[in-house]
């Protein structure tokens, strides 16, 4: 799946058309979803919903993964909001980002139409990865650690183990969850840092 691309110019990201239009994108993929599956839109469909051109969407993603991509990562940053989770530095991030997968799974897998039944493991680990990566670019790596291939395990180790707890009947808090979550993988990011 590609990596949703979002300029980071700060002018593209606060121009109001330039806003509108990726909400008009983002709002048109999903009233397609409640209809077909993802698998079956097409870029122009995507587009004529929006009552956008196939280039307008070109110059915001480079593919509908992206898109996809841009509002999983939309829909998980607003559950951390909602949560009233905010982190500036490493401390509580990673519990955070381990409570965020926690709830976008039991958001999602709850969630009538084709959202609930598309593959999660392809929207919001992507997600996860990216914040990791863009919280590696703040610190030191010992040499030879691959701060992409740290990102994706601990993206997976959190998903995988949010599932399983998602799964499990009479299962613990959301809470409790993420604090063990955070315990055992927080040793991936220790190893790593000088």
């Amino acid at each position: 799946m590609a990596v949703a691309t979002q300029p980071n110019n700060s002018a593209e990201n606060t121009d109001p058309r330039v806003l509108r239009s990726r909400q008009m994108l983002t709002e048109s993929l999903l009233r397609l979803l409640a209809r077909k599956e993802f698998d079956d839109i097409s870029i122009q469909e995507i587009a004529d919903e929006a009552t956008l051109n196939r280039a307008t969407f070109y110059l915001h993603y480079p593919d509908k993964n992206a898109l996809l991509q841009a509002v999983t990562g939309a829909r998980f940053r607003d559950l951390i909001a909602r949560r009233g989770l905010s982190f500036t530095n490493c401390d509580g991030a990673l519990r955070a980002i381990a409570l965020g997968v926690c709830d976008y799974l039991a958001e999602s897998t709850s969630c009538p139409g084709q959202l609930a039944k598309m593959s999660l493991e392809g929207s919001i680990i992507p997600v996860v990865e990216s914040m990791f990566q863009e919280g590696a670019a703040h610190h030191a790596m010992a040499p030879g650690v691959d701060s992409k291939l740290q990102a994706t395990t601990a993206a997976w180790a959190i998903f995988g183990a949010a599932r399983r707890w998602y799964q499990t009947p009479d299962r613990i808090p959301a809470e409790e969850m993420a604090a063990k979550i955070e315990a055992m993988v927080k040793p991936i990011f220790l190893t790593a840092s000088i």
